[in-house]
């Protein structure tokens, strides 16, 4: 069975940006001409990436189509969801076919750095972080000596100058004992941050998104540069 380095999450219906997603899926936006999944092969490809999971649910046989017929730089698999499992479940549906050791990706995320420098497989789990005092999205992480707080839920008011940059490194014992079918990953690592389990990986230079109409609009902008 072949292992995978890279489980890009892309199940999601993209309901924060509707006016594109009622007939595809949000990774297949398309950004000058290609589809946003493109790019975030390409930058995979870029860092030596060769092996990657797309998680999908909704519209999956769309992506299938695409990644048939255009992309031939990479191994990819597929795995439909078909009923919607959250981050968490469909990571964990994908589990067997993963390294002990992987990434994961938001379908909706573009990263701008080396992701290879962060993969260090001494630590239990570790997430990239930018340091973004509420600027781009809402700050949700602190740094706490060695360890990192993450606030997903939004408990926490005050002192979060940091965000989730969208890909995380994690071990597969991360998932060990969650019964649940159905998770968040947001909530594990949450609660990793909790246990003081949860790494930060400080990234200097902005991250890019489409899960809002604001971030297919800066993202479209950092592409055409």
């Amino acid at each position: 069975m072949k292992k995978y380095d890279v489980i890009i999450l892309s199940g999601g219906k993209g309901t924060r940006v509707k006016k594109y997603t009622k007939e595809i899926p949000k990774c297949l936006i398309k950004i000058k001409g290609k589809p946003f999944l493109y790019y975030q092969l390409r930058y995979l490809k870029k860092y030596k990436i060769r092996n990657v999971i797309i998680s999908t649910c909704y519209l999956s046989y769309k992506i299938k189509e695409y990644v048939k017929k255009n992309i031939n730089f990479l191994n990819i698999k597929i795995i439909d969801d078909v009923k919607p499992l959250g981050t968490g479940g469909a990571i964990n549906k994908s589990l067997k076919y993963l390294k002990k050791n992987f990434f994961v990706i938001y379908g909706d995320s573009y990263l701008n750095f080396n992701l290879n420098r962060m993969a260090n497989k001494t630590n239990f789990a570790i997430m990239a972080i930018y340091k973004n005092d509420n600027k781009f999205d809402r700050s949700n992480v602190k740094i706490n000596n060695t360890n990192i707080i993450y606030d997903k839920s939004n408990k926490i008011k005050n002192d979060l100058n940091y965000i989730d940059y969208g890909i995380s490194y994690v071990n597969k014992e991360v998932f060990k004992n969650i019964q649940k079918k159905k998770f968040d990953f947001s909530i594990v690592m949450e609660n990793l941050s909790k246990e003081k389990k949860l790494k930060g990986y400080i990234v200097k230079k902005r991250f890019y998104e489409i899960g809002s109409y604001n971030g297919i609009k800066e993202f479209r902008k950092f592409i055409a540069k």
